[in-house]
C-alpha cells in the first residue's frame, strides 16, 4: 500500500474518526454517533482483509499518484473521489439488540437508507447495497465493539464511475444481481445534491437509533 499527502492521509484521518465514533459508544461516552464526509481527490480504500495485488491496478493508480489505503471494517475495495459522500453511524447494542444479528441489522440501516433518500427505484440488493434501478449508487461495511455497531458507507451522487474502472480490477467474486457488468455499466448516480443526501441520512439515522 502507498500514500500521497493529498488524498491518502486525507482519507486515513476520517475512516480513523470512524473508529472513534465506534469507540466513544463502546465505552459509553456517547450514545449515538453520527457523520459525513468527503475527500477532494481519488483514494483506494481497501476492505480490512482485502490484498491490494488481487483487488487494485497499482500501477496506474502510482502513475496518478492515488493512494492506497486500508479501513478497519470488511466489504469490498472502493474508490473514494468527489461526488461520492461518506457516512457513518454508530449505535449501542444495549439500545438496539435487534441489530446484533448482522444481516438483519443491514436491512434494518439500509432500510432506513433507501425511505430516507426517497427516489424512485431504490432498493436493497446484495445484502450490503443500495441500487437504483439495479445499480448500484451505495456500498456499506460494518464493525462491531464489545457492545456497539459502526455502520458505515458511500452514497454516489456525482461521481465519476471511470474512477473505478481505472483504478480497480474488476471483482472475481460479485453479487449475482450484478451479473457481468463492468463498474462503469454497475454504478450509478443518485439525482441529489451531496447536501440532501447528508441531511436526509441524519435524520433517518437519528431515527434509527432512537426509535420512538
Amino acid at each position: 500500500m502507498h500514500q500521497s499527502p493529498q488524498n491518502g492521509c486525507a482519507a486515513s484521518v476520517e475512516i480513523e474518526r470512524d473508529r472513534q465514533l465506534l469507540r466513544a459508544i463502546d465505552s459509553g461516552a456517547e450514545a449515538f454517533g453520527f457523520r459525513t464526509w468527503e475527500v477532494a481527490a481519488p483514494v483506494v480504500v481497501l476492505g480490512r482483509s482485502n490484498a491490494a495485488g488481487e483487488h487494485v491496478l497499482e500501477d496506474a493508480c502510482r502513475a496518478d499518484g492515488v493512494s492506497i489505503i486500508r479501513r478497519f471494517s470488511g466489504g469490498g475495495t472502493v474508490v473514494l473521489g468527489p461526488g461520492c459522500l461518506n457516512y457513518a453511524v454508530a449505535v449501542s447494542l444495549a439500545a438496539r439488540p435487534d441489530l446484533r444479528d448482522v444481516a438483519a441489522s443491514f436491512m434494518t440501516i439500509l432500510g432506513a437508507v433507501v425511505a430516507a433518500l426517497a427516489v424512485d427505484g431504490l432498493a436493497i440488493r446484495g445484502g450490503t447495497d443500495v441500487v437504483m434501478n439495479e445499480r448500484k449508487i451505495s456500498g456499506n461495511a460494518q464493525c462491531r465493539g464489545r457492545d456497539s455497531l459502526l455502520h458505515h458507507g458511500t452514497v454516489l451522487y456525482d461521481f465519476d464511475a471511470g474512477l473505478a474502472a481505472r483504478y480497480l480490477c474488476e471483482p472475481r467474486r460479485r453479487p449475482k444481481y450484478r451479473g457481468n457488468r463492468g463498474h462503469r455499466a454497475f454504478l450509478t448516480n443518485i439525482p441529489l445534491t451531496g447536501k440532501e443526501v447528508a441531511s436526509r441520512l441524519a435524520v433517518a439515522m437519528q431515527r434509527l437509533s432512537f426509535p420512538a
